[in-house]
């Protein structure tokens, strides 16, 4: 409990009191993965990434789907703090929409870490870690947030990303192709370098 100790020090808990909080929360493992999928500590919300099993498109979406391209600065992530991620749309001054292939390549000149497919399902299978504020809409528009780390193909050629959206009071996952436009309801998740 070597992390979990210096996360506690800092709040000024005795070594007693630290292992009574580990044991209410059920043990050494439970009290880990309170620690690495709950707990918010000084404004920060990490989640951890298992890249022991990367994402796999004909599993998740079914037969035909491919990965196509990678953001490898995402690929290396083993862990994010949600509370970092930013929406960028790339929109610049005067334009309403953009192409998809347009966004990508801005994304890649603004060097920022576009989130990639595996990050999307660690949250799409653990709904309860997605912010509170994703939920919000965009000029009264459902927000669909863009995982633009890994660009899909599908068996018929075209190429297109994940999103999440929360509609309905639930929260739903879509494939979006690359050649539609993007507005500025169609923001993208990613890391400042």
């Amino acid at each position: 409990m070597e992390n979990a100790e210096s996360k506690f020090a800092s709040k000024n808990l005795t070594m007693g009191e630290m292992n009574a909080i580990v044991k209410k929360l059920g043990g050494e493992e439970s009290a880990r993965k309170f620690l690495r999928d709950e707990l918010i500590v000084s404004g920060q919300k990490i989640i951890q990434i298992d890249r022991s099993q990367p994402f796999d498109p004909a599993k998740f979406i079914g037969a035909g789907w491919s990965i196509e391209e990678q953001d490898e600065k995402s690929l290396a992530l083993t862990e994010v703090d949600l509370t970092k991620v930013v929406f960028e749309t790339t929109l610049e001054k005067k334009e309403k929409t953009i192409k998809g292939e347009d966004k990508i390549n801005r994304l890649k000149e603004k060097n920022v870490t576009r989130l990639d497919a595996k990050i999307f399902q660690t949250l799409w299978e653990n709904q309860n870690l997605i912010p509170e504020e994703w939920k919000k809409k965009t000029n009264g528009n459902t927000t669909f947030i863009f995982f633009d780390g890994t660009i899909l193909r599908f068996s018929l050629g075209r190429r297109c990303v994940l999103c999440l959206c929360w509609l309905g009071g639930e929260w739903y996952w879509f494939f979006y192709w690359l050649g539609g436009d993007f507005d500025v309801n169609f923001p993208s998740a990613v890391l400042a370098s």
